[in-house]
Parts: structure tokens; C-alpha cells; sequence
């Protein structure tokens, strides 16, 4: 069986213009270059010492694009088998050495790790509408000030504890950065 791959520019940082591949896949989709440039414009261009947790990592351009840009950890979270193999792939070929990648259920990982982080993306497949339900997890893996990088299909307003910060829209694309509006 042939697998075809498709592939995704690292766009600023250490590695930019880099190119990853990843495997076809139903669910995946890559956020886009001109959201990507949004986002880190949001976050920072600059992500020196910062720890990120990439959840549905999927072809990994979030979290490769964190630590392109500094981030001391970039945890990447998928629990595909075909995907898992292309970000190790990817990991090796940069020479990654502070990205951390678990194949595991998102839900698990956050049940089960302790870690807190200073960004969190969370862009997981549409169709499964697990928005609410992984935002209730979070505020234990957010460090004070943390942000949440959330993608959506259509307008997404998320409830109390969470407070939007930045948002924007491409296309059908919904995207915003969350934080928590107060600690407790």
C-alpha cells in the first residue's frame, strides 16, 4: 500500500522553512501558515523557556513551530500509530531534542500527567466535539498566566472559567487564545 504524505513549513525560528511531512489522514489538518503567523504574533515571536503541551498534535505543526521558536519543552500528544512514526521521524530529522512525544489518548494524558504548561494547543478533530470537556481538564496543566490555543469549524464561545483573549477567523476556521479569568 502506497501512503501518500503531505507536508507543512515550519514558518519561523531555528527551523524555519523546514519542511514536515505527515501521513493522510481523515482528521488532519494542518493548521494553516497564515494562522500559525497570527498565533505566535499572539504568543510571541520569541518562546525562549516557555513549556508547551501540543494535544492531537497530528502533523505536528504547532508543536514543532513552538520549539522552532524557543519553547524549552514541547510535549506533542497523539494517539495514532501512522502519525506517532512521522513526528518521531520528524523529531530525529531537526534534531529535537526538546520535544517529548506521547502516543497516548488526549483525555488520558491529561487524567494522567501532572506537568503544568505555559500554552496548551488544542485543535482536536472537529467531529468529535471534545472542546468542552478538555477545557475542564486544563486549568490543572496551565501555569499562572497560561494561554490556550483553541481551532474550531465554525463560531466557538467556551464557558466560565475561560475568557477570550484573541481571536480571529480564516474561512471556516475559527481560532482563539484563551486564558482563565481567574485562579480558584
Amino acid at each position: 500500500m502506497v501512503s501518500t504524505r503531505g507536508k507543512v513549513r515550519i514558518i519561523g525560528g531555528q527551523w524555519r522553512s523546514r519542511l514536515l511531512a505527515f501521513p493522510q489522514h481523515p482528521d488532519l489538518r494542518p493548521t494553516a501558515d497564515r494562522i500559525r503567523e497570527t498565533l505566535f504574533n499572539w504568543l510571541g515571536q520569541d518562546l525562549s523557556g516557555m513549556r508547551c503541551l501540543d494535544l492531537f498534535a497530528g502533523s505536528g505543526a504547532l508543536g514543532f513551530e513552538a520549539a522552532s521558536r524557543g519553547a524549552a519543552l514541547a510535549v506533542m500528544v497523539d494517539e495514532d500509530a501512522a502519525i506517532y512514526r512521522m513526528l518521531r521521524e520528524n523529531k530525529e530529522k531537526l534534531q529535537a531534542a526538546q520535544v517529548e512525544l506521547v502516543m497516548m489518548n488526549a483525555m488520558i494524558f491529561l487524567k494522567s500527567d501532572t506537568r503544568k504548561f505555559d500554552a496548551v494547543f488544542l485543535d482536536p478533530p472537529y467531529r468529535l466535539g471534545l472542546l468542552p470537556e478538555l477545557l475542564t481538564l486544563l486549568p490543572d496543566h496551565l501555569t499562572i498566566g497560561g494561554l490556550v490555543y483553541t481551532e474550531t469549524q465554525g463560531h466557538w464561545t467556551p464557558d466560565s472559567p475561560w475568557h477570550v483573549r484573541r481571536k480571529a477567523k480564516a474561512g471556516t476556521v475559527h481560532y482563539q487564545l484563551l486564558e482563565l479569568a481567574s485562579h480558584g
